[in-house]
């Protein structure tokens, strides 16, 4: 099978429409030694290259002018290892193939993100995560790697073999090289019991140190211009199974949160004046539930209304000022923000440039609805965030560069170390990374 090039190459789009690039070229290889050759090429051409997932960032991580490579063809699970507990799984792999693929094997991730469209090497690379009070990002729980760099030779990294490299490439932002396969720990099935209950804004900020310590996993959404949020627990469970009924299940995931609150959103758009309101009703729809189901049933859900996000790493401690900074910013401005305000935890971990790099972690997210002007918005949460020695995640949009990421992250200087020795002639380099790593 021969991987496809097309010469004249198309726009490519990222999901929320607001990254466009134009390649030279597309390459969709079908084997490891087709992605080494196309890097060896494109070398030779003397053009860039980036790999792109589903295009799931908000920023251009992925944007290219040189060649784009697809990873749809390098799929699927290569090996099972359970003596170990390990599964390897090709990069261009989306999470929800993985997952169910687990599911069928008995099998599980620890934790999980709010969504599975994206691909494996996708998620890892930008740091994508879920909620925990002990388990970490996806990329947490990588035990190996491998990679085509930019020779186009295939390194091999874990704790034990190239274990510099390791410590970078599972949030490597593309910088490093091309993700071909990745090694995850994974554990048996297990059940969780989620509880989605609203409480106040008050009540979950001034409780929140117990909600964290109580709960494996532990978020909520706060509805600006109310005091309202809505709170998810997720613990592990004995059973027995008791998943969302198919009614409520499309009433709340897909009507409410989905059909109707693409609607609100349109409403929104068109008339702003109207969203302090549709705040209210929409923070007060969904009722309290529990429910028990495999993990990447309650972990994950559906995302159809789309949007652009902004999403911040800051020490665990400073989240309750951070909000309550956020939500005095909110009430004394005129913006209208249509958008719950999503918030998760993350221990700390040892990967260099993860948004929860040697410190225990929360995350606030903003979000605006795709087609309104989020840049005031954006700006001014951005402002509180940073004060806070905020992280931005790599996938979401920000305006950070490589000067404020080397005080914020005490390995900065490690990743770019690394870089210059894997990729002294930039071969992976695009305006992205040039902003955020330096020249």
């Amino acid at each position: 099978m021969n991987s496809t090039v097309s010469g004249k190459s198309g726009t490519w789009r990222n999901w929320a429409g607001n990254v466009t690039a134009r390649p030279a070229r597309e390459v969709t290889p079908a084997s490891v030694e087709e992605l080494s050759a196309a890097v060896r090429e494109a070398a030779a051409d003397g053009l860039k290259v980036k790999a792109v997932g589903t295009g799931h960032s908000f920023t251009a991580a992925a944007a290219t002018d040189g060649v784009l490579i697809r990873p749809q063809l390098l799929t699927g699970i290569r090996n099972v290892d359970r003596e170990n507990m390990t599964v390897t799984v090709e990069a261009g792999t989306p999470l929800k193939r993985l997952n169910m693929a687990l599911a069928r094997e008995g099998l599980s991730l620890t934790n999980m993100g709010d969504i599975m469209e994206q691909t494996v090497s996708g998620a890892t690379s930008t740091g994508t995560h879920g909620t925990g009070r002990e388990s970490g990002s996806i990329a947490a729980q990588i035990k190996g790697l491998e990679l085509v760099t930019a020779d186009g030779s295939v390194l091999v990294c874990s704790e034990k073999e190239n274990p510099e490299v390791f410590a970078s490439a599972r949030v490597g932002i593309g910088a490093l090289g091309i993700i071909t396969a990745i090694t995850f720990a994974v554990e048996p099935l297990f059940l969780l019991t989620a509880r989605e209950e609203p409480m106040t804004f008050d009540k979950v900020t001034s409780a929140f140190d117990e909600l964290w310590a109580e709960n494996e996993h532990f978020e909520f959404y706060w509805f600006p211009h109310t005091g309202n949020t809505n709170t998810k627990r997720n613990n592990r469970s004995a059973g027995p199974e008791k998943p969302v009924s198919r009614i409520s299940g499309w009433i709340e995931d897909e009507f409410l949160s989905n059909g109707v609150f693409q609607a609100a959103q349109l409403v929104g758009r068109t008339v702003p004046a109207t969203i302090p309101t549709i705040a209210q009703i929409s923070s007060k729809a969904l009722s309290a539930r529990t429910y028990t189901d495999i993990p990447y049933k309650v972990y994950t859900s559906p995302r159809r209304v789309r949007f652009v996000e902004m999403e911040y790493a800051v020490p665990r401690e400073a989240l309750v000022a951070t909000l309550r900074e956020l939500k005095a910013m909110v009430d004394r401005s005129d913006m209208r923000i249509s958008f719950p305000v999503e918030v998760r935890t993350a221990p700390a971990d040892d990967i260099t440039l993860s948004t929860a790099s040697g410190r225990d972690s929360a995350y606030v997210a903003v979000h605006m609805f795709r087609g309104t002007p989020y840049q005031a918005y954006f700006t001014a949460a951005e402002r509180i965030f940073t004060a806070h020695q905020g992280r931005p995640h790599w996938g979401k949009v920000h305006t950070r560069d490589a000067e404020y990421f080397d005080g914020v992250y005490p390995r900065f200087g490690e990743f770019t170390a690394l870089r210059d020795r894997l990729d002294p002639e930039r071969l992976f380099q695009n305006d992205y990374l040039r902003r955020i790593l330096g020249a």
